[in-house]
């Protein structure tokens, strides 16, 4: 089997962060763990909801560590080792942090697809690891029914530096560094309806490394950071909102997307995510959608994989802020801002 033909998609029944439990059925298994274990040096534990765990190493800086895998969301063997690596190491930066190394998860099955396809997915993997300037420094493998991968990434991020996903305030502005749109896109692909322009900025969003968040960590204004993955923007925008007690406003006609009228085309011909429905069923009702329609809903709950940094910042910070986007190649315009209320999301015209 050549590796550079092999089309992994056929292999798994979901697709990236879409293969994400829905997150009312990951509420009720959480639940299930009680209260966190008292540690006085876990700064930031499983009951945080938050991107990845903190562990204060007592010298003014802490220990970040985090895991993320999924099944193939690209065919090429290699993209997906890429895109799984950024979207594993993104929890870092969504923490203000810096990567120091990486631990490959692998499941395999070894009697569909031969070890040459597995040994792309790792390079793809270990090149995005240079990437972020981290050596991928080993692993563990299973045999499974559907190819599997990921990495487990330790960091470091200075205490008084942390970002957390709590702490937005009332009048923060809100920023989203990557566009949306990658689950219609990578849907149309799956449906045979996918223009190849839109599967490379797709697989180009994807692969693009969360660096700006090491930046946006040392920015005081910058109040609370996450990443947005399989719940999209509305999920993430709502563990946000409900840490604080505020709502976030977000302007339909100020969301990024990767192209608009190639997205609404998918869209109108069905190109929806299985995600994208679980993540409206489990949280809908805590959305007022008084702006847009269907598309601008759906484009809310598109899952994303290997998604941008929702970012709440005060407007003090604001120059400095779109200063280190720019710089990074983000999308560097406000989407909405912070307003009193009580954890609810509101996408606005």
């Amino acid at each position: 089997m050549d590796p550079h033909e092999v089309k992994l998609t056929q292999y798994s029944h979901g697709a990236g962060c879409g293969c994400k439990i829905a997150p009312g059925v990951l509420d009720q298994i959480l639940g299930q763990l009680g209260a966190q274990t008292e540690d006085p040096r876990l700064l930031v534990g499983h009951g945080a909801r938050d991107d990845a765990a903190v562990y204060d190493l007592g010298d003014g800086t802490a220990a970040v560590s985090t895991t993320d895998f999924f099944m193939p969301i690209v065919d090429d063997p290699h993209t997906f080792g890429r895109i799984a690596a950024a979207n594993a190491i993104s929890d870092i930066y969504a923490m203000g942090g810096q990567p120091l190394m990486a631990i490959a998860i692998l499941g395999w099955p070894v009697d569909k697809l031969e070890p040459e396809v597995a040994g792309r997915v790792l390079e793809g993997g270990r090149s995005i690891c240079a990437e972020a300037g981290i050596p991928l420094a080993g692993g563990h493998s299973i045999d499974s029914p559907e190819p599997i991968f990921g990495l487990a990434v330790t960091g470091r991020v200075t205490v008084a530096k942390l970002k957390k996903n709590g702490g937005a305030a009332v009048g923060d502005r809100l920023y989203l560094t990557k566009p949306l749109g990658v689950g219609m896109v990578t849907t149309a692909q799956k449906k045979g309806r996918v223009q190849a322009e839109h599967l490379q900025a797709a697989a180009d969003n994807m692969t693009k490394l969360n660096k700006v968040g090491a930046a946006l960590g040392n920015i005081e204004g910058v109040h609370a950071m996450t990443d947005v993955t399989g719940f999209g923007l509305a999920g993430h925008a709502l563990e946000m909102a409900r840490v604080t007690g505020v709502d976030l406003a977000v302007k339909s006609n100020w969301l990024p997307a990767l192209d608009r009228a190639g997205l609404e085309a998918y869209h109108a011909a069905g190109c929806i995510p299985g995600g994208t429905r679980r993540n409206f069923a489990s949280y809908g009702a805590e959305l007022d959608l008084e702006g847009g329609g269907d598309f601008e809903r759906d484009l809310l709950c598109d899952p994303q994989t290997s998604g941008g940094l929702l970012v709440a910042a005060a407007p003090s910070a604001a120059a400095e802020v779109e200063a280190a986007l720019r710089a990074a190649g983000c999308h560097a315009s406000a989407i909405g801002e912070v307003i009193s209320g009580t954890g609810r999301v509101k996408l606005t015209d």
